[in-house]
């Protein structure tokens, strides 16, 4: 079973877990925790992470997801053990465990034809019943049909399947609900549900994680487990994250790849792993957690059984947080290549502490250092427009001619210039600060006006507000 504090016990096998993402799309929200989960609780246990792309569907499986995925995975910090594995290698291996099953008579060859299930469905229904299929080959033996046919599970009928879910807690099926599935289709090739089965089974997986859409999943494949006489992994069965509205989460909630968030919304992987790891798991009171942290207390029995919701307000939030605790450095960094060739790193850096006080994405960040690289003339939003009246201009003037007599040009010195001019000139500070500030950045809200100052130097500001005077 588990270890660590799931059940207090040491497992006989060591920890192997996986994640298993088809790529016919990006390394969305659900799929992102579901990998995080799996990579903490081995890592937790001294154990080890797989990662499996499971390509079967050809036709929908592109080499652009899954770069996307592996992409993705790097960016959080998922590292995984080995290589990662590619289903549609092991076909043959599918194929070999199918006639295995057939040999112990826990499958067999099936030569019904669509009319035949149609026909079967249609009388389900007509009689208001859940439709299973009721193969005439499921006890014929070694007679044959014509054809082309399929291998199916022989599923048991009676009794009951009982899973000791680490999440869901015990949950038990009636084995008569249990439907006789397709392992190999009528070409050959494997169907998914026995596909993952002997993946799982070789790669030595001993816990599967997943989203609660796949229990239903379980029980079917603990069948083809049971005929083939394996070990039965122990399973965790995750909740789904819903939106804000409870609705299943979608792209309307803010439902998009890994790598939106990080480059059309500004979130920062240590945010982004913050947030996944309690969406829908908790350690007492404590919000935020390191890497380290995480891999410290992470245990399955702090899974939650409701749904989560997702919030991206509170991510942002959350993100607004690590910015102003990361590196300037590497913020610089990050925030140069959105603004573009123009952006000098090192003066991003020196801003930075006082760039990243109220940004919530790097998005947020990088329109707020813009104003360091503009040139003249200066372009101008329609409120900061609408600050520079004649009066203004004229205002602008009279502080140029103060500015330009100081020699210090640090933000002490600025500070003490212009509040003396303030109040020289009987004016509060925001009077000077509000057309200053439309002057110097072309926008109405930017870092401390003496910051601003100080960042562009003397000959630029001087200049910019100079631009503005003359009108």
């Amino acid at each position: 079973m588990a270890s660590g504090s799931d059940n207090g016990t040491q497992p006989e096998r060591p920890i192997v877990t996986r994640f298993a993402p088809s790529p016919t799309g990006f390394l969305h929200i659900g799929g992102a925790r579901t990998a995080l989960f799996n990579w903490l609780y081995a890592r937790r246990n001294g154990g080890k992470f797989l990662l499996r792309i499971e390509d079967t569907d050809r036709v929908r499986s592109t080499e652009a997801a899954i770069a996307a995925i592996l992409d993705g995975m790097h960016w959080l910090g998922l590292d995984w053990d080995g290589h990662e594995y590619y289903q549609s290698q092991f076909w043959a291996r599918h194929a070999e465990v199918a006639h295995e099953l057939l040999a112990r008579g826990h499958a067999y060859r099936c030569w019904m034809s669509q009319e035949d299930l149609a026909a079967q469905r249609e009388r389900a229904q007509a009689e208001r019943r859940p439709f299973r299929i009721e193969s005439p080959w499921r006890d014929a033996g070694k007679s044959e049909g014509e054809g082309a046919f399929v291998v199916r599970l022989k599923a048991p009928r009676e009794g009951e399947t009982v899973i000791e879910d680490l999440v869901q807690g015990r949950v038990a099926v009636q084995n008569a609900e249990l439907d006789d599935f397709i392992l190999l289709r009528s070409d050959g090739t494997p169907t998914y549900m026995l596909a993952v089965v002997v993946d799982d089974h070789d790669m030595g997986v001993t816990h599967v994680v997943r989203g609660d859409d796949h229990l239903n999943n379980a029980f079917r494949q603990l069948a083809i487990i049971k005929g083939m006489g394996w070990p039965e992994p122990i399973y965790s069965h995750v909740p789904l994250i819903h939106g804000q509205d409870g609705a299943k989460l979608s792209k309307r909630h803010g439902a998009l790849g890994v790598d939106a968030y990080r480059d059309e919304l500004g979130i920062l992987p240590e945010a982004m792993f913050n947030y996944l790891l309690r969406l829908g798991w908790g350690h007492g009171d404590q919000e935020e957690f390191t890497v380290e942290e995480a891999t410290q207390v992470f245990d399955l029995s702090g899974v939650g059984k409701a749904p989560s919701r997702f919030d991206i307000k509170k991510l942002l939030s959350l993100n607004g947080h690590y910015i102003r605790h990361a590196d300037d450095r590497r913020l610089a960094e990050i925030v140069a290549a959105k603004i573009g060739p123009q952006a000098d790193v090192a003066l991003l850096t020196e801003a930075m502490p006082v760039l990243k006080t109220r940004a919530r994405d790097m998005n947020e960040l990088a329109d707020g250092a813009g104003f360091l690289f503009k040139s003249l003339p200066l372009t101008m939003n329609e409120q900061a427009q609408a600050l520079l009246t004649d009066e203004a201009r004229a205002l602008l003037a009279r502080i140029s001619a103060s500015l330009r007599a100081e020699e210090g040009w640090t933000t002490e010195a600025l500070e003490a210039n212009l509040k003396a001019y303030a109040e020289a000139q009987g004016l509060g500070l925001g009077k000077l600060a509000q057309p200053l500030r439309a002057a110097l950045t072309g926008q109405t809200t930017s870092p401390g006006i003496f910051d601003v100052l100080a960042l562009l130097g003397k000959e630029e500001s001087l200049a910019r507000i100079d631009a503005q005077a003359a009108g």
